[in-house]
């Protein structure tokens, strides 16, 4: 598939990538297109599935949920990874959730709105025994590319 994606795609994956609202008009002056070429590559590109969906950015601090966490776990070792991610999934807090090969075995992005929470839920994260051992690290700041 690599091979199918050219430049000029790369160009508006990045102009995409930068600001997901940007308009055809926008985009096909930047690339020096007609919007009509441009539309057919960005709809061939979500066809190849190179462009999986657009989302909104939100500052969580407005919406009460302010801190962000990532959570390092270590698995049981007679639990399915499966098991162990549909299982953390199913906290509302947690956001995200990425295996990774080495120690941990996982790491889990949550969402908080106070310190107390991290506690409740690292303890929602060990119920079940899948998870047996947790590290917590608090974001401090992020930026975005």
């Amino acid at each position: 598939m690599a091979d199918s994606i050219d430049d000029l795609d790369r160009e508006i994956l990045a102009l995409l990538i930068e600001d997901g609202r940007r308009s055809l008009v926008d985009i096909a002056d930047r690339v020096s297109l007609s919007p009509a070429p441009v539309k057919r590559r960005i709809e061939r590109l979500e066809r190849l599935g190179v462009i999986t969906g657009y989302t909104a950015l939100v500052d969580h601090g407005k919406l009460g949920a302010g801190l962000e966490a990532w959570v390092e776990l270590r698995f049981a070792g007679d639990v399915s990874v499966e098991e162990v991610t549909d299982a953390m999934m199913r906290i509302p807090e947690v956001q995200e959730i990425v295996t990774v090969a080495g120690d941990p075995d996982a790491l889990a992005r949550v969402r908080l709105t106070n310190v107390a929470q991290v506690r409740d839920v690292i303890d929602r994260m060990r119920e079940g025994g899948f998870v047996i051992g947790t590290k917590t690290l608090m974001v401090l700041g992020r930026k975005r590319r």
